[in-house]
């Protein structure tokens, strides 16, 4: 099974100003991404806005993914409430070539520990291709015990969880026991779950100044300490911005003031970033290019 470690983004879906997809800003994008070193890439994760997508949008979007960075690993974000459906659609996009799936437990219906074992379970014996549980319990409306992700980890074809569970705990325990690689997936966690031994992270903010964020990976990696925190130091009001209203409007405007997409627009219900966003998100990017220079001199 493909190992889901280092640093990946929940790849954004760039839309025209009318609402259309942009493919050709996505082509950039990607070859961008790929080129500064990330491991892989989500696709249809929440920052890609997979609920405003259509089957044949998505499909689109994996396309012109895999042609512009062949070789790079996809994992597919899939969710749902009926685990049988869920199952379905990751059988389907199965078929496509990616290396597995980000699935969230079911939301709206708020079911037990006992429910979200089952409904994993299932998944995870009729998906074809491992998952990473996503631990996100503000979206989904319930939050996963550390015993129910410990038991998931016995489960085969379940390999890694995204961390977006807040409890410091419950991530500190989940690296200890090792059988989950761990990904950081509040991008202010990073450093932290890097540093307990975490596998990676799924980052948002790794859109933007990416080969940093691939540095920083690296210097823990490396135990070079000293380097990895005055990253991380660097970085973090770049991802305090980013966060500061609805993902991914500010990072949107971030990708299209520098360039990487064509328009910032994102889909309804979403909204594109306030001019307070959008330029804080800028100030950050420059903040943190002066940090790293004075760092590096």
């Amino acid at each position: 099974m493909h190992v889901f470690s280092g640093l990946w983004a929940p790849l954004i879906t760039p839309f025209t100003a009318d609402g259309g997809l942009d493919l050709p800003s996505l082509t950039r994008l990607t070859r961008h991404l790929a080129q500064a070193g990330l491991h892989g890439l989500v696709i249809c994760g929440t920052t890609g806005e997979p609920a405003t997508l259509s089957s044949a949008d998505k499909a689109q979007v994996l396309a012109t993914v895999q042609t512009a960075a062949p070789g790079l690993p996809l994992v597919m974000g899939v969710s749902g409430v009926a685990p049988g459906v869920v199952a379905e659609e990751c059988r389907h996009w199965a078929e496509f070539g990616v290396h597995g799936f980000l699935v969230p437990p079911p939301y709206y219906v708020r079911p037990s520990q006992e429910g979200i074992v089952g409904f994993f379970t299932h998944v995870a014996a009729e998906a074809g291709l491992p998952l990473i549980v996503y631990d996100i319990p503000y979206r989904a409306g319930v939050t996963m015990s550390l015993e129910t992700l410990l038991t998931l980890a016995a489960v085969p074809g379940i390999q890694a969880v995204k961390d977006c569970g807040g409890d410091a705990h419950k991530t500190q325990a989940l690296i200890a026991d090792g059988r989950l690689q761990v990904l950081a997936g509040e991008d202010h966690q990073i450093f932290s779950t890097l540093c307990q031994g975490g596998a990676g992270a799924i980052a948002a903010s790794a859109h933007l100044l990416s080969d940093q964020f691939v540095a920083l990976h690296h210097a823990v990696q490396d135990g070079n300490l000293r380097r990895a925190q005055a990253l991380h130091h660097a970085l973090a009001p770049l991802v305090h911005a980013l966060f500061s209203e609805p993902n991914p409007g500010p990072l949107k405007a971030g990708l299209a003031a520098q360039g990487l997409i064509g328009s910032a627009a994102v889909r309804a219900p979403l909204t594109s970033a306030s001019t307070t966003a959008a330029d804080a998100v800028a100030q950050a990017i420059n903040s943190a290019r002066r940090s790293l220079t004075l760092a590096e001199a």
